[in-house]
């Protein structure tokens, strides 16, 4: 079976993991600070926090940006559940604004009419560079700026995306950027997750917050004993383990590399499609590269005469798993239920998710499997 997304693990990164297995750490130990020096090295940041999942570094910085009642967050329905979840675990309101077509991206001046109209109540943006292309940072910045707003970069999708060839773009124009390093991300720790931020306060707050809150502050324990801690802000337990962090040190190593390589699958798709009237691929702004975490492609069922539900059966009985990214959020019956869906303020997600399908994109897909997939698309769209 061929599915739309899987982990790249060698024997490079089976050896780390070992390693850390006959250490005596699991947990708390030298790897979680070793993975934290790439991350920033890589991401240009000064300050990165490995956690247990990209949603946990979502909620850290929530508690770190002090959301709550009063406070409105704007989002795109198109991105994962986490990304609203985080507003609503905080207290605060989630406010959607509906896509652009172009990147896929919040619409940007559907978000200033809203900030105007809002403008005691915004707090902040999270912004999601959907499928591996980075939004307009340079307008989000200057939006930043002009309402005094708070932005946080869901960056999950486009590790290893640039502008202007600048790897660092997240954490340059963002508050905190957050990562996931789930099996179908660019790389992977298993679960895992990083908050990266150029803000010492920030991190320093959400180091706390990642381990229950807990200080152990050397001034009070050299008074009192070396078993001594206070608890000094509502903290979790988010912490990375040693496993998992001695796997991102392997993987983040090849990262560029699996990032061409989900180009080169990308531009392999585009020559299928692109020439088609029934589809729509993914555009790339100039000076912008994409991370293609996603192969998003748009299919005009109604004209190809199938449903959605039945493309994705033809192609699950020929071994291969699509997806869709995403149901948005606000269609939900939990959010639908609490803040109601007027259709006419989302025109662009609704007829995104009509037509969105995800193609198998990841670093291990061979040449042979790739021509499979061509052939069964050939096959099912009749093209």
């Amino acid at each position: 079976m061929i599915n739309y997304g899987r982990q790249s693990i060698n024997q490079k990164d089976i050896d780390a993991v070992v390693k850390v297995l006959k250490s005596n750490f699991l947990t708390q130990g030298p790897y979680v600070k070793i993975f934290e020096k790439k991350l920033s090295k890589y991401f240009n940041a000064k300050y990165s926090l490995a956690v247990s999942s990209g949603t946990s570094a979502l909620n850290l910085a929530a508690k770190i940006l002090k959301w709550g009642k009063g406070d409105i967050i704007f989002s795109s329905p198109i991105t994962f559940l986490a990304s609203a979840n985080c507003i609503e675990n905080a207290g605060a309101t989630p406010k959607f604004i509906d896509i652009n077509l172009n990147d896929y991206s919040i619409d940007l001046n559907k978000l200033e009419q809203q900030l105007k109209k809002y403008k005691k109540k915004s707090k902040a943006l999270i912004i999601t560079d959907y499928a591996g292309h980075p939004s307009d940072w340079l307008k989000i910045s200057k939006l930043k700026k002009k309402y005094n707003i708070q932005v946080i970069n869901d960056n999950c999708h486009a590790m290893g995306a640039k502008i202007n060839s600048d790897k660092g773009y997240a954490v340059k124009y963002a508050d905190i950027s957050i990562l996931s390093f789930h099996p179908v991300k660019a790389i992977t720790t298993g679960e895992g997750g990083a908050l990266l931020t150029n803000n010492l306060k920030y991190f320093k707050l959400a180091d706390q917050l990642r381990s229950h809150g807990v200080v152990r502050d050397q001034k009070q324990i050299l008074k009192k004993g070396n078993w001594y801690y206070e608890m000094r802000n509502l903290g979790e337990n988010a912490r990375m383990s040693e496993i998992q962090a001695s796997l991102g040190c392997s993987q983040i190593t090849k990262l560029n590399h699996f990032v061409a390589k989900r180009n080169k699958i990308a531009k392999f798709y585009n020559e299928i499609f692109k020439k088609q009237s029934l589809f729509t691929i993914p555009k790339i702004k100039r000076n912008f590269y994409h991370a293609f975490h996603l192969y998003p492609l748009l299919v005009n069922f109604k004209k190809l005469g199938k449903t959605k539900k039945k493309v994705f059966n033809e192609f699950k009985k020929k071994k291969i798993n699509l997806q869709v990214h995403y149901i948005p959020i606000n269609t939900q019956p939990y959010y639908k239920k609490k803040f109601g869906l007027n259709k006419k303020n989302f025109t662009n997600a609704l007829y995104f998710y009509e037509r969105e399908i995800s193609l198998p994109i990841y670093f291990d897909l061979s040449s042979n499997q790739l021509n499979y997939i061509k052939k069964v698309c050939k096959k099912i769209f009749q093209i």
